[in-house]
């Protein structure tokens, strides 16, 4: 974590130096900036969001045992303040077809993704380009013929010779594992509920 991020975790924000209070916002900018650019695609959305997240934080700062709790419940801030921008702006939605292949959602399916959905799918589109290289070369090509050519599970099936319910059942692995990956990274606990699908408790 940057250093001057260590201000948070005790000290009053407001009676730090201007210096100072300089240096931790701009700490907190490079600790969330990535991310958040990567899911809106436009540097001043960026800078509005982590600007009005900053704000949250300084201002509703509860205490903290240690760093890593404090770096997990700040990028849990920018993360729910980015869901936040997705409500007010909804011309997001005119780039759902990603999501369609991370959350299984039939294209011709009336169900309209949730905004959490919608973000939670483009957290992990950036989550699969950092670790797909991590991934076993089998599940990286299924990713990748499922995710860059659209390819259906009937497809896969017959281009790899299998049969499609272990396709189904090595990419919903797949699907699980960057989701715990991503999770850890970006606070919150990873859980599965009944139904199968996986949430994130805050």
């Amino acid at each position: 974590m940057p250093e001057r991020l260590e201000w948070l975790l005790g000290a009053d924000f407001d009676n730090l130096s201007v210096s100072i209070q300089e240096e931790v916002y701009y700490a907190f900018y490079d600790l969330v900036y990535g991310t958040i650019f990567y899911l809106v695609k436009d540097h001043q959305a960026a800078e509005d969001i982590i600007q009005e997240s900053f704000i949250k934080v300084v201002t509703k700062k509860p205490y903290f045992e240690n760093e890593c709790v404090m770096k997990s419940w700040l990028k849990t801030v920018a993360r729910n303040t980015t869901i936040n921008y997705f409500r007010k702006n909804k011309k997001f939605r005119n780039h759902l077809d990603i999501e369609r292949v991370y959350m299984d959602i039939d294209p011709i399916s009336p169900n309209v993704p949730s905004v959490e959905q919608t973000v939670e799918a483009k957290m992990m589109e950036e989550a699969i380009h950092a670790h797909l290289s991590k991934l076993k070369p089998e599940y990286r090509q299924l990713i990748e013929l499922r995710w860059k050519q659209g390819l259906s599970y009937k497809e896969i099936a017959e281009r790899l010779n299998l049969c499609e319910n272990i396709v189904r059942q090595r990419l919903f692995r797949t699907r699980e594992g960057i989701k715990k990956m991503l999770y850890r990274e970006w606070g919150g606990e990873y859980q599965k509920r009944e139904d199968g699908k996986s949430r994130v408790s805050r």
